[in-house]
């Protein structure tokens, strides 16, 4: 454990890990301290691109933990990028919250809903019939199917929600086209992650709560893994996947507490 506790950088997912939904969860607090007081290179890598980096800032501080925004990498941000060096200056159709078109707003794409390069699905609150009948058009007519992350559930502070693959698989049903998934375990979102942390595959950990996604991110891109049980994977799921963490924990919390 010792081993854990002297990398140089952490990346860590945010739901079910630092909280479900509006509730912080047992220990986030003391972990998010330990990784500032010991001067550790840390980097909140989520899936969900719902929210900017200055909202999950905000967030936090809500919650009681200070963190700069220059630490957050979201999947609305991985997906941006990757648009951008695929089709600069695109057109899209999205489906999703303000952390997506803001993210593909600021890497220089317009919204079209009539002739798109690409049809984006992110989480929404606001998924609709009429939205997904467009999108199913579109699609059928030329346009390229993203989504932003490939999880099909999320945590949340009142049980389990539909997440990305969920919500966008009636679009691939409907179509018979299978959509491009950007975040986690997808390597160009974990590239880009350790570009930002600044650290080496070697030097860094990955803290999930998601054996398909989290964990598997990590392991194919060869960082420790540490899996926390205080997301949607519980200690009995683990022998169902033929690969395992490196680490496998009750909370974040328990990582100072090693000391």
């Amino acid at each position: 454990m010792e081993s854990l506790r002297n990398k140089k950088g952490f990346i860590i997912d945010m739901d079910g890990v630092i909280y479900h939904g509006t509730r912080l969860l047992p220990g986030a607090q003391e972990f998010v301290t330990w990784l500032q007081e010991n001067d550790k290179k840390y980097l909140f890598l989520t899936n969900s691109p719902e929210r900017s980096p200055r909202e999950l800032s905000q967030k936090l501080s809500r919650m009681g933990i200070d963190v700069d925004e220059t630490h957050f990498y979201t999947s609305a941000m991985a997906t941006a990028l990757f648009l951008k060096t695929q089709c600069p200056g695109g057109r899209v159709f999205v489906i999703g919250e303000t952390g997506l078109t803001n993210a593909l707003y600021d890497a220089g794409f317009i919204m079209d809903d009539y002739s798109p390069d690409y049809v984006i699905m992110g989480e929404t609150r606001s998924y609709g019939y009429e939205r997904i009948e467009k999108a199913i058009r579109l699609v059928l007519n030329g346009a390229r199917l993203i989504g932003t992350n490939p999880d099909l559930t999320g945590p949340t502070e009142t049980g389990i929600a539909p997440a990305c693959r969920s919500l966008i698989a009636p679009i691939e049903r409907a179509t018979g086209r299978q959509a491009y998934y950007i975040g986690k375990p997808n390597p160009l979102m974990m590239r880009g992650g350790l570009t930002l942390l600044g650290t080496t595959r070697e030097e860094t950990a990955i803290v999930g709560d998601r054996m398909d996604t989290d964990i598997v991110a990590g392991v194919e891109s060869e960082l420790d893994t540490v899996l926390v049980l205080s997301g949607v994977t519980s200690r009995a799921d683990i022998d169902r996947f033929p690969y395992r963490p490196h680490y496998v924990l009750e909370g974040v919390g328990d990582i100072p507490k090693l000391l």
